[in-house]
């Protein structure tokens, strides 16, 4: 855990929060010497002599006896401390006392629950467990600041006194309070970017063909609403407008600086505009972290200014940004993006390019675009933040390269997808993949298994291609709304819609049968030869008039939850003609059903479906499809239940601590062996067949004669795979048979009891260096690599995401009874995912953890193999807190 962490303030500002030393002594005297005298009062309960020995106690914390935190305003790169918060830990070692003094000017801003919050995880990171605080009656501000931060608070008055007491470990509550804050906070943070009046293009050249030239270009070609300056090393006018040698000269106050100058000269340029006020700095420029050692090292200097100043960062190495709102388009691409109702976030300044390419030749808009390049502050959670309340943006995109945050990530997006539809594109799905990702953003790790798996659980929709990515996004901005997966085809040319239904049921979705009243009426209306069952083939001699009379009788039908039609170019009808019957249909229908329009013509898509709503365009019928499939499964993850991570009986942490500290004594990555594995997995009630170690073929012959016939004997080597090394040996039926066994595979060995019946699945958790514990669960035994399909899920896991897990893919298929086998314990299962989650969140030192295989039987199910590998964890260094 890092001494310094900034947070945002409900206001958008930063508060820097860090231990005090001793060279702030002054300062801290300063501060209480600052304090109103009803502040002084009520922090301590009288007016105490202000001298040293007051500030003595908070400074140097050990955080095991005692702890402090100092709350200092950022303001034009310098620290003024406006808030104290400290602890000293009490006769009982788990409980502290704590008190907090806010400066007056400061209070109601949410310093103090900041403050407190910050300090709490310190003191929980040192086994301090409560919290208690001697309150004065009056003393609301104070009371009020301990009730906001979502612990569950105990009240008791005392002595003219009320002591508050309250646990300190993270729960439920405190966490959807901490969401609040950081949503209030952060959106504030980024109201310049996206509500800017003035712009100052840095490095705005006069010259045609240079970025900042042509970007300040693309700002005044968009008609941007507020003012806009090009700042110049001559002050030269560009497109007409006045220039600025610097920052400094321009009279006015200036929102948002768009930094285009080279590298070296970025930091240099970022503190001019700072010192003149600016709070949103976008940094065009290259040459930072994606560069290597020295551009790490610049873009940790231009990120410290930036956190000195208490402003926002997008960038470095990025495009730039594009709002819909006030007409910015501080980009350099070649274009201008329609504007619309999608908000789109690009890791990737070309791959941006390319999507704002297709989003012109698709008709889809934009209601804001932004770059993030490096990401060294602005990140993809933040935007997820600023578009869940933003009126004008009803779906998201994601263009991702790399998580920062992928648990801030996974509660966020859990949240604003429930409103608003996330589609992610995620790159690096392949070994070669992640080499050029990692070359391109230095910045790529974890899994594809833990991304897809972070994406299933936050309701994130994710997309294959690109193409696929522009595909939802245009169903999702036509607007309409699925419920269900019934899909009525309207086509002029049979064998495409035979490919379109094919491509429908590969995507998960169905073709019922349409209603008799649905039926009566399109014979009425179509020639006799044509089919009126589903898909509805009108024939080659449809006319657009023929669309027009059967599209609003397919929408009606209360089979049908999405309409899908086909047009072939024949001689009985034109694209353009077929394309406005369609939009006008769907318009006088008035049916909120989505309607998925699949024009084939080689002059492109027609321009009626360029800007037409209610009705999305497609090329292909498969990409339709595909598309309309992708929107079902969100309409399914809605009506899933959102579930709760379940309180679990039985844990005894402080005894699986005590094991894993006692394996990595002498070494930093170690195999468990089987006593201390056992011992580690009875402390989270997992469970286990009964079993000994052996240390002779007598004693295993002894043991399982204690145990009972058929036996097992395996080797007790830490971490061994057995069946490769030889190491097993099943189903032994006498004495004999175990002895010989044990003197092959050579002591010690392990002895079980044989069970039989029962499916082998695989469990297990292990530690991602990005997201976190990642549990699998699917089938198991001895071909698990073979037959794969082992599921993922991202600790922590709800009830709702274990019984998921359980359920799910061919690992599914086995627990509900395979071809008449008798269905297993889903409840027994389900408990088993849930309690690996734990121990994964509770135990990062727990590198690795297979239960391979695990029975399950109709009645229970229990792991009679399990390998666990330990690993003294990484100090991950936190820079911010949202």
């Amino acid at each position: 855990m890092t001494d310094v962490v900034d947070v945002i303030l409900r206001d958008g500002s930063t508060l820097r929060l860090r231990p005090p030393a001793r060279a702030d002594a002054d300062a801290i005297l300063d501060f209480f010497r600052a304090l109103s005298e009803q502040s002084l009062y009520m922090r301590f309960h009288g007016f105490p002599s202000l001298g040293p020995e007051v500030v003595e106690q908070v400074l140097e914390s050990d955080w095991v006896e005692r702890g402090a935190l100092l709350g200092s305003l950022v303001e034009d790169g310098s620290e003024r401390v406006v808030a104290l918060a400290n602890y000293t830990r009490l006769r009982d070692p788990t409980t502290a006392e704590t008190a907090f003094a806010v400066a007056d000017t400061f209070q109601r801003r949410g310093v103090g629950t900041r403050l407190v919050e910050q300090l709490a995880e310190r003191a929980a990171h040192h086994g301090i467990e409560r919290f208690v605080a001697l309150v004065l009656p009056d003393n609301r501000r104070m009371l009020g600041v301990f009730e906001a931060l979502g612990f569950e608070l105990t009240r008791e008055l005392a002595g003219g006194e009320v002591e508050v007491a309250f646990p300190i470990g993270r729960t439920e509550r405190f966490e959807e309070r901490l969401a609040e804050r950081d949503h209030v906070a952060v959106a504030a943070s980024l109201r310049p970017f996206f509500e800017a009046r003035s712009v100052a293009v840095i490095g705005a050249s006069r010259r045609r063909g240079t970025i900042g030239g042509e970007l300040f270009r693309n700002i005044i070609d968009a008609d941007f609403e507020g003012a806009a300056y090009p700042v110049n090393r001559d002050g030269a006018s560009v497109a007409g407008v006045r220039g600025y040698r610097s920052v400094a000269e321009i009279p006015d106050p200036v929102d948002v600086a768009v930094i285009c100058v080279p590298a070296a000269g970025v930091v240099d340029a970022a503190q001019e505009a700072l010192e003149h006020g600016v709070r949103a700095l976008v940094v065009i420029s290259a040459g930072f972290a994606e560069t290597g050692s020295d551009g790490i090292e610049r873009q940790e200097r231009l990120l410290a200014l930036v956190r000195a100043h208490g402003a926002r960062l997008i960038g470095p190495n990025c495009l730039g940004i594009s709002v819909a709102g006030p007409s910015l388009n501080a980009t350099f691409a070649s274009r201008s993006t329609p504007p619309g109702n999608i908000g789109f976030s690009s890791q990737s300044g070309a791959l941006g390019l390319a999507l704002l390419e297709a989003a012109v030749t698709r008709g889809l808009g934009l209601s804001a675009f932004v770059s993030i390049g490096n990401k060294a502050d602005v990140s993809t959670n933040d935007l997820l933040e600023w578009w869940e309340d933003d009126a004008s943006t009803e779906a998201i995109l994601l263009y991702v390269e790399s998580f920062g945050n992928p648990r801030r990530f996974a509660r966020i997006a859990r949240r604003v997808a429930r409103r608003k539809p996330i589609l992610a594109l995620k790159s690096g799905r392949s070994q070669s993949g992640q080499r050029a990702a990692s070359s391109h953003t230095a910045a790529l790790a974890g899994s594809d298994a833990a991304a897809d798996a972070l994406f299933r659980q936050a309701g994130v929709i994710r997309a294959e291609t690109l193409e696929e990515l522009v595909d939802v996004a245009s169903l999702f901005s036509a607007g309409g709304r699925l419920d269900g997966r019934s899909v009525g085809i309207v086509t002029n040319a049979g064998g495409l819609g035979i490919l379109c239904a094919d491509a429908c049921e590969a995507a998960g979705l169905e073709l019922p049968a349409l209603g008799d009243e649905t039926v009566t009426t399109l014979r009425a209306v179509l020639p006799a030869e044509a089919s009126v069952a589903n898909p509805v083939d009108m024939l080659g001699g449809a006319t657009a008039a023929t669309y027009a009379a059967v599209i609003p009788h397919v929408l009606a039908d209360p089979h049908v939850a999405a309409c899908v039609v086909l047009f072939v170019p024949a001689v009985s009808a034109t694209a353009d003609e077929v394309a406005a019957a369609v939009v006008d249909a769907v318009s006088e229908a008035g049916s909120d059903k989505p309607v998925l329009a699949v024009i084939m013509s080689s002059e492109g898509t027609p321009a009626a479906l360029r800007t037409a709503s209610g009705v999305a365009s497609f090329n292909y019928p498969e990409s339709a499809a595909r598309a309309l499939g992708r929107v079902a499964d969100r309409a399914s993850w809605l009506r899933r239940p959102q579930g709760a991570v379940p309180a679990l009986q039985g844990i005894e942490r402080a005894r699986a601590e005590a094991v894993v500290d006692a394996a990595l004594e002498g070494s930093d990555d170690t195999w468990l062996d089987p006593a201390a594995t056992r011992d580690l997995l009875e402390a989270y009630g997992l469970p286990l067949v009964p079993e000994r170690v052996a240390g002779s073929a007598d004693e295993a012959v002894a043991i399982a004669r204690e145990l009972g016939f058929p036996a097992v004997v395996k080797t007790a080597a830490p971490g061994a795979h057995k069946t490769e090394t030889g190491g097993i040996a099943l189903d032994l039926a006498d004495e004999e048979a175990v002895a010989a066994a044990a003197a092959r595979i050579g002591p010690p060995v392990i002895v079980q009891p044989m069970l039989a019946g029962g499916a082998e699945l695989l469990a297990g958790v292990v530690q991602d260096p990005v997201f976190g514990p990642l549990v699998a669960f699917g089938p198991g035994g001895v071909f698990a690599e073979l037959i794969g399909e082992a599921a993922f899920r991202i600790a922590p896991l709800t009830d709702i995401d274990a019984e998921e897990l359980v359920d799910g893919g061919k690992a599914g298929r086995l627990v509900s009874g395979f071809r008449g086998a008798p269905a297993a314990d889903r409840a027994a299962l389900v408990d088993l995912v849930l309690r690996l989650a734990r121990l994964g969140e509770d135990l990062p030192a727990v590198a690795e953890l297979d239960l391979n295989p695990v029975l399950a039987l109709p009645d229970r199910c229990v792991a009679v193999d399990a390998r666990v590998r330990v690993r003294r964890p990484e100090t991950v260094a936190r820079t911010k807190s949202w």
